[in-house]
């Protein structure tokens, strides 16, 4: 489609918006670039970023349904997020609770990666740049 530059934002519903909120900025290292409370919606939405770029829009919406099942429910799978030094990434992530599944070695690339989880369990990806 011609006119597509990149992509602008990836949106999360979380359950405990407080807690995703200091996961993603605590844990990650996201910066909340903007937050709002839509009463009308009894929500927040949060802004946040990557290395001053807008990523992730966090919201908190009352009593959301579950994931059918992870990561192979239809829909997004897992976000991804690249990393120089995967053994370090694993090894921070670790030291702040976070458990990462094994490393595992990707055949088609032969790049390193490994899952972990969001506070509700969104898959998400270290993949060694």
């Amino acid at each position: 489609m011609p006119g597509l530059k990149h992509i602008h934002r990836i949106a999360i519903i979380a359950s405990d918006y407080a807690r995703s909120k200091a996961f993603y900025c605590d844990i990650l290292g996201f910066t909340l670039e903007n937050e709002v409370y839509r009463q009308e919606r009894d929500s927040w939405k949060g802004d946040l970023a990557l290395n001053g770029a807008y990523v992730i829009e966090l919201f908190s919406f009352p009593h959301p349904p579950a994931r059918v099942s992870h990561p192979e429910a239809c829909g997004l799978r897992h976000l991804a997020f690249a990393v120089d030094d995967l053994d370090a990434a694993c090894q921070a992530l670790a030291q702040k609770g976070v458990v990462c599944e094994p490393i595992r070695l990707d055949p088609l690339t032969d790049k390193r990666f490994t899952f972990f989880s969001d506070p509700d369990h969104l898959p998400l990806e270290l993949y060694q740049a």
